[in-house]
C-alpha cells in the first residue's frame, strides 16, 4: 500500500500558461494533504534518515579536513556593462545569463548560507553590481537557492524585475519582494516572458521542497529550459535520476549547454532522491546530447559528505575514459564569460 503523501487527488498547472503535449502528463499531481509528488518516485523526507546519515559514520571526515580545494575565480563586473549574450557562473547553482538581449538571475545565493555554512568562493562582482535585471528566477524553496537575504537585495536594486517560479511559491516570495510581479509555473509550462524571441519553460526535477516543520512539498521545484535564436540552454536544477531527462530530450531536441548539479551526493544511498552523482550527471549529459556539459552546485557550500572539490575530481577522471565528457566536459571559473 503507498502512503498517503504518494498518492494523487487531483492535478494543477497555471491555466493562464502554455502547457507542452506530453503524453500521459495531466499537469503537476497534488496529494490529499495539498503536497506536489514526483509520480515516478515519489518521496518524502523522513526524519529517521536524517538522522541515521547524521549519526552513521562518515568515511570522507579526515579528506574533507585536509582538502585544500577551491574554485577558481575572476573578478569582473564586465559583462553587466556591455549586452552580448552570454553565461556567467557565480557560484553554487547561480547563473547570470543574458540570451536574446534578456537578462536572467538564476537561483541567487549571493553570501552565506547562514552563520553555519559559509561560502568557499567569494562573489565575482559586487553585489551592488546586479542592476537593471529583466528577470529572476528561483527554482524552488530550498535555502541554498531561494535566499531571503538576497531575493531582498535584488529587490531593492531591481524594482522593474520579474520573478519566475514554481507553483506556490508567490506568497513565500512576496513577503520579501512586495512589489514585484511573480509568474509561477507548473511543469511543462512556457514563462510568459511578453517576447516572440525567447522561450523558457518550466520543466519536472526529481526533488523536494520544504522550510519549515508542516511545509513538506507545498511548493513546487524545477528545472529550467530557454531558447532563443536556435540556442537552447537547460539548467537542470536540484534533481535525482529519472526519465524527465528523456522528455527534455525528445521534446525539445539536445541542448547547446546542460548546466547539470553534481554536488552535494554523498552517501548516496541518502542523498540519490534529491541530487545525481558526478557519473549519473554525465549519463543525463549524454542522454541529452548536449553540445557543452558545464557542472554546478558543487565547490561553494559545504552540504554534504563529500569534500567540496570532489565532484569536479570525479568528473576529470571520468573525462580520461568517457568519450562524451572528453569531448564536451567545460569547468569554468566562477565569474568566468561563456559567449553564446
Amino acid at each position: 500500500m503507498q502512503p498517503r503523501h504518494a498518492i494523487p487527488v487531483h492535478f494543477t498547472q497555471n491555466p493562464s500558461l502554455e502547457t507542452l503535449p506530453v503524453a500521459n502528463f495531466q499537469g503537476v499531481p497534488v496529494n490529499a494533504d495539498g503536497g506536489f509528488i514526483n509520480l515516478e518516485y515519489p518521496f518524502y523526507p523522513y526524519f529517521k534518515d536524517v538522522w541515521k546519515w547524521q549519526s552513521g559514520t562518515k568515511p570522507f571526515k579526515a579528506e574533507k579536513k585536509r582538502d585544500p580545494f577551491r574554485l577558481p575565480l575572476i573578478q569582473d563586473d564586465g559583462f553587466l556593462r556591455h549586452q552580448r549574450d552570454c553565461l556567467v557562473w557565480l557560484g553554487h547553482a547561480s547563473f547570470f545569463l543574458r540570451l536574446g538581449g534578456i537578462s536572467f538571475l538564476i537561483d541567487p545565493v549571493l553570501g552565506d548560507l547562514n552563520w553555519l555554512i559559509r561560502r568557499f568562493s567569494a562573489l565575482p562582482v559586487p553585489v551592488a553590481s546586479f542592476q537593471n535585471l529583466d528577470y529572476i528566477l528561483v527554482s524552488h524553496d530550498h535555502r541554498d537557492h531561494c535566499d531571503e537575504k538576497s531575493l531582498r537585495t535584488l529587490a531593492a536594486q531591481n524594482p522593474l524585475a520579474t520573478v519566475l517560479t514554481g507553483l506556490k511559491m508567490a506568497p513565500l516570495l512576496q513577503k520579501w519582494m512586495p512589489h514585484h510581479k511573480i509568474q509561477e509555473a507548473g511543469w511543462y509550462q512556457k514563462f510568459d516572458l511578453k517576447t516572440t524571441g525567447t522561450e523558457l519553460w518550466y520543466l519536472p526535477t526529481r526533488h523536494w521542497c520544504r522550510r519549515g516543520l508542516t511545509d513538506i512539498n507545498t511548493r513546487l521545484w524545477g528545472a529550467f529550459l530557454f531558447r532563443s535564436e536556435g540556442k537552447t540552454i537547460y539548467w537542470g536544477g536540484d534533481t535525482g535520476w529519472g526519465n524527465h531527462f528523456a522528455t527534455v530530450r525528445e521534446h525539445f531536441g539536445a541542448p547547446d549547454i546542460h548546466l547539470a548539479g553534481v554536488g552535494a551526493y554523498q552517501p548516496e544511498w541518502f542523498m540519490h532522491p534529491s541530487h545525481l552523482s558526478p557519473g549519473d550527471a554525465a549519463k543525463a549529459g549524454q542522454l541529452l546530447d548536449s553540445q557543452l556539459f558545464i557542472p554546478m552546485h558543487y565547490g561553494t557550500f559545504d552540504l554534504s559528505d563529500e569534500p567540496i572539490g570532489d565532484p569536479v575530481q570525479v568528473l576529470n577522471v571520468l573525462a580520461q575514459t568517457d568519450d562524451f565528457l572528453k569531448d564536451r566536459l567545460r569547468i569554468p571559473a566562477v565569474g568566468e564569460v561563456i559567449e553564446i
